[in-house]
């Protein structure tokens, strides 16, 4: 399931908090930069992040370790702002 319909269908239960509706879509734009299939711009994404890899292959243990600072960051940021 994408990240938009993950914060469709949050957004139609009544029973959910503001608070954990603004979790629900702080998580999944925070977790939606490590799809690289999911979403529509990352073929654009892909080849900036290929750069960053030897022989510009882009390996599917490295993304996720390589992202695990920024996300951890982001998820910091939506918690405490």
């Amino acid at each position: 399931m994408n990240n938009a319909a993950i914060r469709y269908l949050g957004s139609l239960m009544k029973e959910l908090s503001h608070e954990a509706k603004y979790l629900l879509v702080a998580g999944a734009v925070t977790g939606g930069g490590l799809t690289v299939i999911a979403n529509a711009l990352n073929p654009a994404e892909l080849a900036l992040v290929r750069q960053g890899f030897s022989d510009e292959c882009v390996g599917a243990l490295w993304l996720p370790a390589s992202a695990i600072l920024p996300t951890a960051t982001a998820c910091v940021a939506f918690v405490l702002l």
